[in-house]
């Protein structure tokens, strides 16, 4: 899986960048994931800060935080459900009609929650409805997106075309928290408007993709492809070690899901200063997602792995003592750039080592091991803030982060001796 081979992966100059962009579609699919991510990030501060503000007027802060805590679990329930069919319908069926069918989908959500703002009709079971049909979108675009991104680059310039596609996640991930604070500060209907014209530029730009996108199809029942998938998975030991160990950091040390809390009622930064906040990863991370792009890692992935989920681990435990907006402004950017460093790793080794036949499966299987970290680290932090409190709840969540990085060291040391990327 890790080799050593006199030149590092898809090239360090920047002949291979230039190369890489001259391809007529990866642009195009470079620009819908900006879009599609920038148009979701505004949505999902809309709606966390909405769902908290609804229940801050019956509830207490305890309470209200676990609220917010019930829409990441509302979000997860349909990606632990449908992602593993999901792969199996990616390595079936056309990935780009798959990325365009779950694009209408989104349109239609955020349409939705622009006019029952707009009209007064905003509730707590709508936004948690609404969560778990934008979970079930996400959990069959998810594989899709993850497969069809190879499709569109030559072999020798996929850690490259990975590093881009993270940066430009990222740069949608900054935009999306900021402009959506200032939006929702208006009004959240203007936000989720806004989320739609995003959502719609998105498809339009997918649609331009000429790319054959239709997978060779492998024969057998979608059960029999799906446990072949998680088969696969299992047997390669330093993708599970990564990927599992992205899941029990993230979902130990997800102080983002609070956001809202320590936003409004601990730092009294409000709905600009939230998003702000909700900006800080997506800052570090885009940092460190153009310097990988620049210059991707030549040796010794597997430390530079560790080293980055211990650190996500560190700034989330200062972010949860902190009184200070600067200061867990800038807990939130380190927390980020280490979860970008992260991120980068596990996704070349799957990427990079899985045949194209089986990257929606095995995109699938990663994305469970995602959605859990992120979907239901939200809950665990809203069950944790509730009993704990928020502050308690965070610092404990980063305790347990760093925890977890060195019991994976010492039960995945191939993972940790990883090298060079290829």
């Amino acid at each position: 899986m890790t080799h050593n081979p006199q030149h590092p992966p898809g090239g360090l100059t920047s002949e291979s960048a230039v190369a890489l962009l001259k391809e007529r579609d990866y642009p195009l699919f470079l620009a819908s994931r900006f879009s599609s991510i920038f148009g979701g990030q505004m949505q999902s501060i809309a709606m966390g800060w909405q769902m908290y503000a609804t229940a801050r007027l019956t509830r207490s802060v305890e309470e209200s935080a676990f609220m917010v805590g019930m829409i990441g679990l509302a979000g997860f329930i349909p990606v632990f459900l449908l992602t593993l069919p999901a792969g199996e319908t990616a390595d079936r069926h056309n990935r780009r009609t798959i990325i365009l069918v779950c694009m209408a989908g989104q349109m239609a959500s955020a349409l939705t929650l622009a006019l029952a703002s707009w009209q007064g009709w905003v509730s707590i079971p709508l936004l948690l409805g609404l969560s778990a049909a934008f979970g079930a979108l996400r959990a069959y675009a998810g594989p899709a997106v993850s497969a069809f991104g190879p499709m569109l680059v030559p072999r020798s310039l996929l850690p490259r075309s990975i590093a881009w596609n993270s940066l430009a996640q990222q740069a949608g991930a900054i935009a999306g928290p900021a402009a959506g604070g200032l939006l929702v500060a208006i009004s959240p209907a203007h936000a989720y408007f806004t989320s739609f014209a995003l959502y719609l530029a998105a498809l339009a730009m997918v649609s331009l993709i000429r790319k054959n996108a239709q997978p060779v199809v492998n024969p057998g029942s979608r059960w029999a492809l799906m446990r072949e998938g998680l088969a696969y998975v299992w047997r390669q030991k330093i993708i599970f070690g990564a990927i599992s160990l992205d899941l029990f950091a993230v979902l130990l040390g997800g102080a983002t899901a609070l956001l809202p809390v320590f936003a409004r009622d601990i730092l009294h930064a409000g709905p600009q200063g939230f998003g702000l906040l909700r900006a800080g990863p997506a800052i570090g991370a885009a940092i460190i997602g153009l310097m990988l792009a620049v210059k991707p890692i030549r040796s010794r992935a597997g430390h530079w792995m560790f080293g980055g989920v211990a650190a996500f681990g560190a700034a989330t435990v200062l972010f949860s003592l902190s009184k200070l907006l600067w200061l867990s402004l800038a807990a939130l950017i380190i927390l980020g750039g280490a979860d970008m460093l992260s991120v980068y790793v596990r996704q070349t080794l799957v990427q990079v080592v899985t045949p194209d036949a089986m990257r929606g499966r095995v995109g699938a299987a990663s994305s469970v091991f995602i959605g859990a970290s992120n979907e239901l680290g939200e809950f665990e932090s809203g069950i944790v803030a509730r009993l704990l409190g928020p502050v308690l709840g965070a610092l404990a969540g980063g305790i347990g982060a760093l925890m977890v990085t060195g019991l994976w060291a010492g039960l995945f040391p191939a993972l940790r001796k990883a090298d060079r990327l290829e």
